[in-house]
């Protein structure tokens, strides 16, 4: 950083607040590389209280002194963290109050993605928060939700309108300094979703985000905090896309959910970043740190995902059951086609009496890439009569892909019951023949069989998720086989 920007960063950090829901800093102002002065116009540009600052200092201290995990099993080029720009305003784009105040340009890019911010989603009874780069630029139906007591914002404009929730329960589940990615996303993160269930509420509607990388030189780094109180239900859909560029871009994001007395979090994930192209150039590195917390007795954290996108994706969604009887569950599908390379899987620990939980995961792997399944099922000393049951299975469709299977399991009582079954096959030559002599060609025989392979989890999808992976699936796969 030269003289003339340095001056200009303190200038920033020194002005008062501008008024209005965003001060007129753009993206253009703020320099790559992320330091404590970064972290204070990041801060000061959304007009954060002082402990949300010093929430990010305190991350932005840990993570200069953590290390990289060198752990998984992916291979890649080191990330230069000052050559990413950290927060990345689209040019003249604003919150809006409503959709008629949106850029046409936006929504035309949304819509290009089939994710239409208009009323048709009502007919699908969703709703939508998109976030676009580094701030979220619409939600839909906050007025109708707000009539059930239901919070469903941005997280920036949370921070502002409910902050005794956010001081209580942000970095509740991920601790500042969980790991490397985390710490990165607590001192950086930008914008994302806030969701609030009050006791004795099922939400209405399906409640979704969409993330959008769009500026070649950013990453993204958004948090996702969602609360379910006593009694209630919430069903949240996550999808996320990025346009195909030659170099590679962070994506290092955190959600972390809360399930008190009696209550269900259903949270569904269609991932397609771009996941370069066949040669291995390009696309995201996606480290994510996703984490429910089932506090509550007889609560529920139930995840599934479809996992089609990423040149390199390092993700664990999992579950704390604390509360009496609570239950986790995780149903995971993770295709990896040309080189990329995946190290996902789930944990599940088991704190109180009575839990369950259940891990269901189907690799697909094509092309030249790693599709890596590592879990941890963890039985505490007091979990007594807890149960878990975990089946992971692979089917690789080339001769130059491969699949692992790294399963941990750590029992401290001998009252509780775990299983364990993992297979790992090709698709026979009976099968496609029987196929083939029915009309059906390569390709289509592949697709059909794949969909019979992931079935259990596509049906645990909403309808227009389930939809949406499918075509995802084939999609991905589409002059592969052969």
């Amino acid at each position: 950083m030269n003289n003339n920007s340095k001056n200009y960063l303190d200038n920033l950090i020194n002005k008062p607040y501008a008024y209005g829901f965003y001060t007129k800093i753009e993206s253009a102002y703020f320099p790559k590389g992320l330091s404590a002065k970064i972290i204070k116009l990041i801060s000061k540009s959304k007009e954060e209280p002082i402990y949300l600052r010093k929430f990010r200092l305190k991350a932005y201290e840990k993570w200069i002194k953590m290390k990289e995990p060198q752990w998984s099993n992916l291979f890649y080029k080191s990330i230069n963290y000052n050559n990413i720009l950290y927060y990345s305003i689209p040019k003249d784009k604003k919150k809006v109050k409503n959709l008629s105040e949106i850029d046409p340009e936006i929504i035309t890019t949304f819509e290009k993605l089939g994710i239409p911010l208009n009323e048709q989603k009502r007919l699908t009874n969703v709703a939508v928060d998109a976030v676009f780069d580094s701030i979220s630029i619409a939600t839909t139906f906050k007025k109708e939700l707000a009539n059930y007591g239901i919070i469903f914002c941005s997280i920036s404009e949370a921070i502002k309108l409910y902050p005794n929730l956010l001081s209580k329960y942000l970095g509740s589940v991920v601790p500042i300094g969980d790991n490397f990615y985390s710490a990165l996303n607590s001192a950086a993160f930008s914008d994302g979703s806030f969701c609030y269930i009050p006791k004795n509420t099922k939400c209405p509607l399906e409640l979704s985000t969409y993330f959008r990388i769009n500026n070649k030189e950013s990453g993204q780094f958004e948090r996702t905090l969602i609360i379910a109180d006593q009694n209630s239900y919430v069903s949240y859909l996550e999808g996320c896309t990025a346009p195909q560029f030659d170099n590679n871009q962070l994506h290092a994001a955190i959600v972390e959910l809360i399930a008190l007395d009696n209550a269900t979090i259903k949270y569904s994930t269609v991932q397609n970043w771009y996941s370069g192209n066949e040669k291995g150039e390009g696309g995201i590195y996606n480290f994510v740190t996703k984490r429910g917390m089932c506090i509550g007795k007889n609560s529920k954290i139930l995840w599934t995902q479809v996992e089609t996108g990423s040149a390199i994706t390092w993700k664990y969604p999992s579950c704390i059951l604390v509360g009496h009887n609570a239950i986790g569950e995780f149903l995971s599908i993770a295709l990896t086609n040309y080189y990329q390379q995946a190290d996902t899987g789930s944990k599940m620990i088991h704190i109180g009496n009575n839990t369950k939980s259940k891990i269901i995961s189907k690799g697909i792997s094509s092309g030249n890439s790693i599709n890596n399944y590592r879990g941890l099922v963890k039985m505490g000393a007091k979990a007594y009569h807890s149960k878990n049951y975990s089946q992971c299975d692979s089917l690789i469709l080339s001769n130059s892909s491969k699949a692992n299977t790294f399963p941990y399991i750590q029992v401290k009582n001998p009252y509780c019951k775990v299983e364990h079954e993992a297979s790992t096959s090709k698709i026979g030559e009976e099968q496609i023949f029987y196929f083939l002599q029915r009309g059906i060609n390569l390709e289509e025989a592949v697709g059909l069989m794949i969909n019979g392979f992931c079935k259990d989890i596509l049906n645990e999808l909403p309808m227009e998720f389930a939809m949406e992976a499918d075509r995802l699936l084939n999609l991905k796969l589409e002059g592969t086989i052969g």
